[in-house]
């Protein structure tokens, strides 16, 4: 009898196109979830019959709570190398094995830069007229040649979002509670002494640090404040990183010139969540790690970690 896999949150219909699973197929049967399941009582009814699941990134929660209701449950394999929703403890507890797959940080900073772009020249609002019959030209750009981009966290997606500035003729400046000198100049970027004097210095702020309790409302309101207001923020890490309260307060007051923004409190985003009609906000939904290649990894590695359960030695093992 063959075991089952469920692959969730297959939103786009490509986890089964993009991976060769028939490697697995006469020992494993896959089946790929488009719908995303965000209560507890669903998952446990929708998964009690699955011997494997995949999730992606850390859309699902795995409390010890659910873990216990899912008895067939043997392996999870999340994409990317660090989750912080899955109780690891009890997963050990009830005989879960959990694997991760790798990541790469190229394709979350390529978005920073579409999010930061259209922010600057009001590409949305520009379009968005010109295809419906709207005004010609309502909006005058931002210019990036000169102004200063301050990167909170330079690390891995964090250095080729500043690397991307320097290329623009930027002045790239950094920030993080552990960021080093010789961290910043390997980068070649200016170091700040601390998060407030980048923010009331950056005419476009991105927020790059990885999430967790360290970080956690790392930007409220007394930060909003310090900011220019023509300046921009850009959050393409986790939305815990930044008061989404005192955002949408900051949108709606005009005390700053606007906020791109990929990570929410809640995802997929309820129908009448706030920051779906907030002003000066260009919104995307998660996609800074949706790409081809990325995507091709998660699942080809995936069934990789799979092939390692079956034959007894499971790769790439969480935490």
């Amino acid at each position: 009898m063959r075991l089952r896999c469920a692959v969730l949150d297959d939103f786009q219909g490509v986890a089964t196109t993009l991976a060769d699973w028939s490697v697995i197929e006469d020992e494993v049967e896959v089946v790929a979830l488009r719908e995303h399941l965000a209560v507890e009582d669903d998952l446990a009814a929708v998964l009690a019959d699955y011997d494997i699941v995949v999730t992606l990134r850390e859309r699902v929660p795995f409390p010890g709570s659910l873990i216990s209701r899912l008895p067939r449950l043997k392996l999870l394999v999340a994409s990317g190398m660090r989750n912080s929703v899955i109780d690891y403890a009890a997963a050990e507890k009830h005989g879960v094995t959990v694997c991760g797959t790798q990541s790469s940080g190229i394709p979350p900073a390529e978005l920073t830069w579409a999010l930061l772009l259209g922010l600057a020249r009001g590409i949305v609002e520009e379009s968005t007229a010109l295809r419906t019959g709207g005004p010609w030209q309502s909006t005058v750009g931002a210019d990036l040649h000169g102004a200063r981009l301050g990167v909170l966290g330079l690390g891995r997606i964090g250095g080729h979002v500043a690397g991307v500035g320097l290329a623009f003729g930027m002045r790239v400046g950094a920030w993080s509670p552990r960021l080093t000198k010789e961290r910043a100049a390997e980068q070649g970027v200016e170091l700040f002494a601390s998060k407030e004097e980048l923010l009331a210095d950056s005419d476009f702020v991105t927020v790059l640090v990885p999430g967790g309790d360290s970080t956690r409302g790392l930007i409220g309101a007394a930060e909003l404040a310090l900011m220019k207001p023509t300046a921009y923020l850009i959050n393409t890490s986790r939305a815990s990183v930044v008061d989404q309260d005192a955002l949408l307060a900051a949108l709606h007051e005009g005390r700053i010139a606007g906020a791109g923004v990929d990570v929410f409190d809640v995802e997929p985003l309820p129908a009448d969540h706030p920051m779906r009609t907030a002003p000066r906000l260009l919104a995307t939904p998660h996609l800074g790690y949706v790409s081809r290649s990325n995507y091709t990894t998660y699942y080809g590695q995936a069934v990789e970690n799979v092939q390692a359960y079956l034959a007894g030695s499971p790769v790439r093992r969480l935490p």
